[in-house]
């Protein structure tokens, strides 16, 4: 995937990012008022994901974890993407819909292919790649820190189901409106610098 690009274009497309901005949770109809505390055993937010969960490594999803939902949350979705990608929109990572509200964790590994799904583990939906289940990163060589943003959002009853093995557009568009509260966890991965890693660029919700 993107390691085969050469280093001298990823650092010519180093000012070329989606923003922080593109990414869902910094739109208002999926920013919602209470915060959830969402973290991960593995690394810490603004820390670099060990090479285990991306295309260096095995390519498995990280474990997350994360507090109480708010009141009246119905279920909740993961939504990670790549703030930094060298396009117009995040790359999107991985999607997984309908977790139950008290769940409180995904364990390494827990984001892969599923079909339809199960009641008690959601569905995992599909990537930028079209294929379902955890798009290890790959962030072009030479192009610096990429930011990978695990967003988490509480939803209530009300929201609409976006059918079977979703994608970001049916996600997106399924949870406007109906978001309770949300949580954002970033870690971030480059290849062929030794760039510190560096706050997520852009305005995001407090």
């Amino acid at each position: 995937m993107l390691e085969h690009v050469p280093q001298w274009l990823g650092t010519a497309l180093q000012g070329v990012r989606a923003g922080a901005d593109s990414l869902a949770i910094a739109q208002p109809e999926l920013h919602g008022a209470a915060t959830i505390e969402l973290s991960s055993p593995a690394f810490g937010h603004g820390g670099r994901l060990p090479p285990r969960f991306t295309a260096d490594g095995a390519g498995v999803s990280p474990p997350l974890v994360w507090g109480p939902a708010p009141e009246g949350t119905a279920l909740l979705a993961l939504l990670v993407e790549d703030a930094d990608a060298p396009a117009r929109s995040p790359l999107v990572h991985a999607i997984v819909w309908g977790l139950p509200a008290d769940s409180g964790r995904l364990e390494e590994g827990a984001i892969r292919a599923d079909g339809a799904g199960q009641a008690l583990h959601g569905d995992v939906g599909r990537t930028s790649y079209l294929a379902e289940g955890w798009l290890p990163p790959d962030p072009p060589t030479g192009h610096g820190d990429h930011s990978y943003a695990f967003q988490l959002f509480a939803l209530d009853a009300a929201v609409a189901d976006p059918g079977e093995t979703p994608g970001r557009a049916a996600l997106l568009q399924a949870m406007a409106g109906h978001v309770l509260g949300s949580g954002l966890l970033v870690g971030t991965y480059s290849r062929g610098d030794n760039a510190a890693a560096r706050p997520l660029g852009g305005a995001l919700p407090a």
